[in-house]
């Protein structure tokens, strides 16, 4: 899975659990993956491939246009 490259935001583990049958066995694994985007970012003038993380690219098309 991918990573974000500003925050280290990676997926989450955990039990998804049933509410029809909440007792022990109605519970199974679960991933919750974050919200990642491969896109072009120009590092020091030159053009890099970077994963983010929808929050963080946000914030640096927030800061870009200021």
């Amino acid at each position: 899975m991918a990573r974000c490259a500003m925050c280290d935001k990676d997926p989450q583990f955990g039990k998804a659990i049933s509410h029809s049958r909440s007792h022990v066995s109605g519970r199974s694994a679960k991933m919750w993956k974050q919200n990642i985007r491969s896109v072009r970012v120009n590092v020091n003038g030159n053009s890099k491939k970077l994963y983010l993380c929808a929050a963080c690219l946000r914030n640096l098309r927030k800061t870009a246009e200021a």
